[in-house]
């Protein structure tokens, strides 16, 4: 696959909690950044607190295959207690570098909640390398989704784990 055809990568789990215990877990971004070894911090924007249709915040990341950076992502999703979806660097030339989703919807007595995401279509931090490698690239693009499926994969273990026992 590669970069140009939007690759993506997605988990789901089942949790045995109501979509209003899981809600407040998928979109509190400090939690991300306590779950993640990538995402070390998010500061939200023009005054906002918390997640809404249309606000900003930054994230701060780090890598070991490329540093830390920053990045200013949008909500662009917002349905309460259903669907919370990001775009990071929306407004660059290009579209957005990333696209993120997190869905809850009902599964028997539980919830099923699934983390999507998508590389591109704009430059992200991937970009310099299969410029430099370009007989890399399905390589690359191959391990970046890799990643962010153990990420989710673990995000989503984390919040069953939390929402189960009520903590």
């Amino acid at each position: 696959m590669r970069y140009a055809d939007g690759p993506t990568a997605e988990s789901e789990i089942v949790v045995d909690a109501p979509a209003e215990a899981l809600w407040p877990l998928v979109t509190d971004l400090s939690l991300m950044a306590e779950l993640s070894s990538e995402l070390q911090r998010v500061d939200w924007l023009d005054g906002a607190d918390g997640p809404a249709s249309d606000v900003r915040f930054r994230g701060h990341s780090a890598h070991s295959a490329i540093g830390e950076w920053s990045t200013v992502s949008t909500v662009t999703v917002w349905e309460p207690g259903r669907r919370f979806g990001w775009e990071v660097e929306r407004d660059q030339p290009g579209g957005p570098a990333a696209s993120w989703l997190f869905e809850l919807a009902p599964a028997g007595g539980g919830t099923r909640v699934r983390q999507w995401a998508r590389l591109g279509p704009g430059p992200s931090g991937l970009t310099p390398a299969i410029e430099r490698r370009p007989d890399k690239e399905e390589r690359m693009v191959a391990v970046r989704l890799d990643e962010w499926r153990s990420a989710m994969e673990a995000n989503l273990a984390a919040f069953k784990e939390r929402a189960e026992s009520g903590s």
